[in-house]
């Protein structure tokens, strides 16, 4: 601060200065004029200019202190009261300003909030006669033509599902219920959802469930689940996806391997990126490269680790890391 008080303040003490080498070289060309008594005045007048730049940096940086240490939010109640007219024009500026961002955070509060609401709501809609249509797609008598219009039917709702749970992530917490879910049903019901897709492919499932019962929120668990096993079934074709749960270090893990196309090891740190897809399959239009980056979010309020395990050509391995009983305890507490 003493630095940029001097640098400002740069045009008055070189104008001070040269005052005083003016004095200094009249009384050396000038024998009238005592040059030792103008020395002496001459050092007097930069003791006071010491003393005077003292007394101002105390008083004029005070302001600009505040400026400079306050945290970057939209209080101006934090700042100190302008001494100067600059820093009360200083002071009005900021002070509009700030009322200005708020009113704009405001209104795209709002604006938000009625998009999602509006999306949520059309989400909702559109399950009806996505409903229906399952349905009439039941009455199919042609295999063939019936296997197809239930995979396209289910990429839709698995993309609706995607949608809504998406818009609701920034508010998980305040619509988690943490228990004892049932990991068995759970398991089932998602695998239920993707039995044609499965049958189509002609992938099949091999269970080792040693837990059957995990701390976590039901709802969000199937959605990360849901997550997994879609990518698991997508990038797999007449294989056996294995589904095993285990205790070790009094930590439960749930592992979902497949034997699909593998993910490139430079991928890896990447899947879990908003928007990434993958640099050796970059053509697949399929992919969203969303569903990975929700699942962790949801898995990262629910205090689950994720971690995955690829070779390309070689299958995918995903590990859920469920919370400890004192993790759980801490977000009962929250």
């Amino acid at each position: 601060m003493i630095k940029r008080f001097l640098t400002e303040r740069r045009s008055w003490i070189l104008f001070f200065l040269l005052q005083q080498v003016i004095l200094l070289f009249v009384a050396y060309v000038d024998p009238a004029i005592s040059l030792s008594a103008v020395s002496y005045f001459v050092f007097l007048f930069f003791l006071l200019l010491f003393l005077f730049l003292f007394q101002r940096y105390q008083k004029e940086t005070a302001f600009y202190k505040t400026l400079t240490e306050r945290e970057s939010d939209l209080d101006a109640s934090t700042l100190l009261s302008p001494r100067s007219p600059f820093e009360a024009i200083i002071e009005k500026s900021i002070i509009e300003q700030t009322q200005h961002l708020k009113q704009t955070a405001s209104y795209n509060r709002i604006e938000i909030e009625q998009e999602k609401d509006e999306m949520l709501s059309w989400i909702h809609e559109v399950k009806t006669p996505l409903t229906a249509m399952h349905l009439m797609i039941q009455r199919i008598d042609d295999d063939v033509f019936k296997a197809d219009l239930t995979y396209e039917w289910l990429r839709i709702h698995l993309l609706l599902d995607q949608q809504l749970h998406q818009k609701r992530i920034p508010f998980i917490k305040n619509d988690l219920y943490m228990e004892n879910a049932d990991l068995e049903s759970l398991l089932f019901s998602e695998l239920k959802t993707l039995q044609s897709w499965c049958i189509q492919k002609g992938i099949g499932f091999d269970f080792d469930l040693q837990i059957t019962h995990v701390l976590a929120d039901t709802k969000w668990l199937a959605f990360i689940i849901r997550q997994i096993l879609t990518n698991a079934v997508k990038y797999s074709d007449s294989s056996d996806i294995l589904i095993k749960s285990y205790v070790q270090d009094e930590r439960t893990y749930l592992e979902i391997k497949d034997s699909g196309r593998g993910i490139d090891e430079r991928d890896l740190p990447r899947i879990f990126d908003k928007g990434f897809t993958s640099t050796t399959q970059h053509h697949d239009q399929a992919s969203t490269g969303m569903g990975l980056y929700l699942a962790q979010k949801a898995a990262n309020s629910l205090h689950i680790n994720i971690f995955a395990d690829s070779k390309l050509h070689d299958g995918t391995t995903f590990t859920l890391l469920f919370p400890s009983k004192n993790e759980f305890q801490q977000i009962m507490g929250v």
